[in-house]
């Protein structure tokens, strides 16, 4: 079932993929068709607000990533691409709770950094061959993820693409079984999740479900037990 009403797709599965923050005029189109014009400018206040509150909350968050995510790294050249990503991991996870997007200003900027900081690990270390599989990690993970969406598009929004290239970037850095244990985790997770609610009568088949924090909880589950996650969901 797809509602598109509010500019956002909903999956019969629960799990609600995520957009981006373009407020641009087709999607207002969309958004305000057959309503009069003061109701778009009233959503569009809505999301900003709600941006506001679940950047303040995902704030603390952030830190406790970052620290864990420095601490787990220990001294590697790798630490602060890990620390950065960790930290908008988290940011991002409680943002698109709230409101089921995966702004742009957050997650591109996120990716970037990501590359140029691994890029430095690299030259610091002299070796070159991780970057290789960094990058083409996080080519993998967005065109898996945007295959995904083509196929089904109301499983998954441009904002979760967006995201598994993010996020996939550091998981090769670590290795390729982070990477595949990192792109299929948030589907056992965020499927169980969903089942749990719908088994405890805490929500419907049709009840919308963020999908951007399980993407971040996987990666973070893969990054540390990469190898053996692997193994258990591949059954190998």
């Amino acid at each position: 079932m797809v509602q598109q009403g509010d500019g956002t797709r909903h999956a019969a599965a629960s799990l609600r993929g995520s957009g981006d923050d373009e407020p641009d005029e087709a999607r207002e189109a969309v958004v305000t068709a057959g309503a009069p014009r003061s109701w778009g400018r009233r959503r569009r206040a809505d999301l900003a607000r709600e941006l506001r509150v679940a950047g303040r909350a995902g704030g603390a968050l952030a830190l406790l990533a970052a620290l864990a995510a420095a601490w787990w790294s220990g001294p590697s050249w790798a630490t602060p691409a890990l620390v950065v990503v960790a930290a908008a991991g988290a940011l991002l996870a409680v943002v698109d709770a709230r409101t089921y997007r995966l702004p742009d200003v957050i997650v591109l900027p996120t990716g970037v950094a990501v590359v140029v900081l691994l890029a430095v690990a690299s030259l610091a270390a002299g070796d070159g061959e991780p970057l290789v599989r960094a990058l083409a990690g996080g080519a993998v993970g967005f065109c898996a993820y945007a295959a995904l969406r083509l196929a089904h598009p109301p499983g998954l929004g441009f904002g979760d693409v967006k995201l598994a290239g993010t996020l996939g970037t550091p998981l090769a850095w670590l290795g390729w079984a982070e990477l595949v244990a990192g792109l299929l985790l948030p589907f056992l997770l965020g499927g169980a999740w969903a089942l749990g609610l719908v088994i405890s009568r805490r929500a419907r088949r049709d009840t919308a479900v963020a999908f951007g924090p399980f993407m971040v909880l996987g990666a973070g589950v893969a990054a540390g037990w990469g190898q053996t996650t692997t193994g258990a969901v591949l059954g190998g």
